[in-house]
C-alpha cells in the first residue's frame, strides 16, 4: 500500500507532480472556478476571441456562482461554447429521456442555460453534448473549433475524469482514446448512486457516452476540483501516484498546465495509519 494516502497537507503538497491548490472550504473551491471561468470569458472577450470549455456535470457547485457572476456583470456569453465532456444513456444507448433525474442535458438546461440573462446566454449551437449515434462528430467540432481553452471537471473513484474508466492499456494508447460509448464500471456506479440516488444501485444507468482523453489532454489547460470526503485518497493518488491507464487522472501529471483544486478537509490524510 503506498505511503501517500497517510500524507498532511505539508507531504501532500511536497510531493504533488501536479499543480495542486488548497482552500479553506468547498464553497472556496466552487467560488474559485466560478471566477477562473468568468476570467477565461473576460480575457478572451477583450481580444474578440471566442471562448472553448468542456465543462462537467459533477461538479456543478460552481454553477450557481457562475451564473450570478454573469448575470451581475453583464458578461456575454455570445462567443463562448460548452461542451460537455459527458451523459448517461440507457442500454439501448440513448440519452436518457430530459425528464430523468440523472440527465445532464436537463441539468445544464434548468441550472445554467435557463437561469442566466437571455441577452447574455450563447445560443443553442454552442451547447454541445457527445452523441452516442455519431461519437466522433463532437471530436470533428472541437477539431473545427481550433482550441480548447479548460477542461473543467472533477475526479471519479476509479481515477477517471469525464467517463474514461480505467482500462489494461499503455498510457500512449490510452491518451488517443476518442470519444466513445462505453460501460460504466461497477465502482462509479455504486459510488455515484450514493450521492445522486440514496445507493440505488440497480438504478443507476450502465452506460455512458464521454468525451476522450486524447480530447482533455489537448486542453489548453485541465482544471479539476475535488471535495467528497473519498477524495482524500483519490487526490492523494492523482498527483503522487504512477502514470497509468488504470487511474486515468494520473495521466494528467505530463499535461504541461494540469491543476486540482481542494478544500483543506480533503488534504487531511485518507487515514493515518493501518497500524493502531
Amino acid at each position: 500500500m503506498s505511503d501517500y494516502f497517510t500524507y498532511g497537507a505539508a507531504e501532500l503538497a511536497q510531493h504533488a507532480r501536479m499543480q495542486l491548490t488548497i482552500l479553506d472550504t468547498a464553497r472556496d473551491v466552487f467560488q474559485a472556478m466560478a471566477l477562473d471561468m468568468v476570467a477565461t470569458i473576460e480575457d478572451n472577450n477583450a481580444r474578440n476571441e471566442k471562448t472553448v470549455f468542456i465543462v462537467p456535470v459533477g461538479p456543478v457547485g460552481h454553477y450557481p456562482l457562475f451564473v450570478e457572476m454573469v448575470n451581475k456583470k453583464r458578461l456575454s456569453l455570445k462567443n463562448v461554447w460548452f461542451v460537455n465532456m459527458d451523459e448517461y444513456l440507457d442500454e439501448q444507448d440513448n440519452y436518457l429521456p430530459l425528464n430523468h433525474r440523472l440527465s445532464f442535458r436537463s441539468f445544464m438546461n434548468e441550472h445554467v442555460y435557463e437561469a442566466l440573462d437571455p441577452d447574455l446566454v450563447m445560443p443553442p449551437s454552442q451547447r454541445l453534448f457527445p452523441d452516442p449515434a455519431d461519437p466522433a462528430a463532437l471530436d470533428r467540432q472541437l477539431e473545427a473549433l481550433g482550441k480548447i481553452d479548460v477542461c473543467y471537471g472533477g475526479v471519479g473513484i476509479t481515477g477517471h475524469v469525464a467517463f474514461n474508466e480505467p482500462e489494461d492499456v499503455s498510457v500512449q494508447e490510452f491518451s488517443r482514446r476518442p470519444t466513445r460509448v462505453l460501460t460504466i464500471s461497477a465502482e462509479t456506479r455504486t459510488i455515484n448512486s450514493v450521492g445522486d440516488l440514496n445507493g440505488a444501485i440497480d438504478a443507476m444507468p450502465k452506460r455512458c457516452v464521454t468525451i476522450g482523453m486524447q480530447q482533455i489532454l489537448s486542453a489548453k489547460r485541465v482544471y479539476l476540483a475535488c471535495f467528497r470526503d473519498w477524495h482524500r485518497a483519490v487526490v492523494r493518488q492523482a498527483v503522487c501516484g504512477t502514470v497509468t491507464a488504470a487511474f486515468p487522472v494520473t495521466l494528467l501529471q505530463n499535461h504541461p498546465d494540469a491543476s486540482i483544486t481542494i478544500p483543506k478537509s480533503i488534504a487531511e490524510p485518507a487515514y493515518p495509519s493501518l497500524l493502531r
